[in-house]
């Protein structure tokens, strides 16, 4: 099984709550602990043996710590290949034990930028010394062990237990993976803050970090896997009730919320489709949006998504149980609003109070390419051209605006016809844009005829 026993370790954590975890067992196994900074002085503090870096190299820690475990007597016991002779001898020759753990996370950078540290501060938490070790141990996974997450401490703990302080090599280089993911994730983070300073938009290499969040039952179809990832630490929106999501509940809520974050703040209501807006109102009223929205084309609402850009009362709680929508999405829920919603089976509710677009650029993954450009956050300014004889009223101009700003988020070819501050029919993906004409009319006369008088219509290229 190629189990390799633990003799010595070294630990350099910036989180030092769970090391009472790790602890007891590296003592009942008689592991050497080497530590530096902070870790030394807690695991003292806890009556552990530990032998202090400094003291163990000789070499002081200098530069205000930014020099600590960056010396050959570290990095050699943790890279000497075990077996070879050469190694041996030179390892011999300059006095040098092996280390076989290391336990070691990184300096937060990612929570100071998330919490808006200045930049020169920002820079001390870049972390090199850490990567270094980490990278080291895992490259070296045959003849060591690294444990770069607090999370994984209690699986070290029950590997150790079951292999009498020793590791498999099935453990070394599974938790190897885990480690260099974590130094490439960490090296993404920096690289494109640098590169959003700089507002340099394409760099030549680019990397995509992503942290995961839960694996979900399947991915667009039951025979495909599937998992969600998070670029920020602030997913902002929150499951308050109900089943867990699918990949097809998460691509439509992203869709509903893309949508909703261009609408006037506490205006607006969106019922999604497979990623396409069925229906769209701004209209100030809730009930009255949520109707709008809804008579636009009912039939494809069913089992849809809605999102509703303010706080539901219980009074719209009450017509939106008419209908069977499989999420529902708000800004927030009134106490009696979610005991009328809770009465549904099936149902999610999800909370984006705190929901914000904060990436700018769009990917596309195309197998071994992906495609990259700007988010689409510009919209028409008032110094439209009007070439037409007929000059458009105010509200019709309003409207234009509004059905042009809908079609940003329907699929090519896109019609989209509005009356107002709602759509009345809407004509999403086809190959022709004449047949997304056809559904988007025929949409309006099926559902709502009486709005065709004065509507407007809007393409996201020319008309047929």
């Amino acid at each position: 099984m190629n189990t390799k026993k633990i003799k010595r370790a070294i630990i350099s954590v910036s989180d030092k709550s769970n090391l009472k975890l790790i602890l007891p067992i590296l003592k009942k196994f008689k592991i050497e602990i080497i530590s530096s900074g902070g870790s030394y002085k807690k695991i003292n503090s806890m009556n552990y043996n530990c032998t202090e870096v400094s003291n163990y190299t000789g070499f002081s820690e200098m530069l205000d710590g930014r020099v600590k475990t960056l010396h050959p007597k570290i990095h050699a016991g943790i890279l000497n290949i075990r077996k070879n002779t050469k190694h041996k001898k030179e390892l011999k020759k300059q006095n040098i034990k092996n280390i076989d753990l290391v336990i070691v996370d990184l300096y937060p950078f990612e929570k100071q930028f998330n919490e808006k540290t200045k930049s020169k501060k920002l820079i001390e938490y870049i972390d090199i010394g850490g990567p270094a070790l980490i990278r080291a141990a895992a490259k070296n996974f045959n003849d060591v062990t690294v444990i770069s997450n607090i999370d994984d401490y209690s699986k070290l703990v029950k590997e150790l237990k079951i292999n009498k302080g020793s590791t498999s090599i099935k453990f070394r280089k599974f938790m190897s993976a885990k480690a260099f993911g974590l130094t490439a994730y960490y090296d993404s983070v920096i690289s494109n803050w640098l590169n959003n300073q700089l507002d340099i938009k394409f760099p030549e290499k680019k990397t995509i970090h992503g942290k995961l969040i839960e694996k979900l039952r399947y991915g667009e179809n039951p025979h495909q896997q599937g998992s969600l990832y998070k670029t920020t630490n602030n997913l902002g929106i929150k499951k308050i009730y109900g089943k867990s999501l699918s990949y097809n509940n998460y691509h439509d809520i992203y869709s509903a919320l893309s949508i909703l974050n261009t609408l006037k703040k506490n205006v607006g209501t969106v019922i999604i489709k497979h990623s396409n807006p069925c229906g769209v109102s701004a209209e100030k009223n809730q009930i009255k949006s949520f109707k709008n929205a809804l008579m636009c084309d009912p039939i494809s609402a069913f089992g849809g998504i809605v999102a509703v850009n303010s706080v539901i009362s219980k009074k719209l709680a009450l017509e939106l149980n008419k209908i069977f929508f499989e999420v529902i999405i708000s800004k927030g829920f009134k106490k009696n609003a979610l005991k009328v919603l809770k009465k549904r089976k099936n149902i999610r509710l999800i909370d984006c109070s705190k929901f914000s677009l904060v990436e700018k650029k769009h990917y596309l993954f195309l197998g071994n390419l992906f495609l990259a450009q700007d988010y689409n956050n510009i919209f028409l300014n008032n110094k439209l051209k009007i070439v037409t004889r007929k000059k458009p009223s105010l509200n019709q101009l309003n409207a234009l605006k509004f059905a042009l700003n809908i079609c940003k988020f329907v699929k090519s070819n896109a019609i989209v016809l509005a009356n107002g501050k709602s759509t009345i029919g809407i004509g999403a993906g086809q190959p022709s844009r004449l047949d997304s004409c056809k559904i988007a009319s025929s949409k309006a006369l099926q559902f709502v005829p009486e709005k065709i008088k004065n509507c407007v219509a809007a393409s996201d290229a020319f008309f047929p």
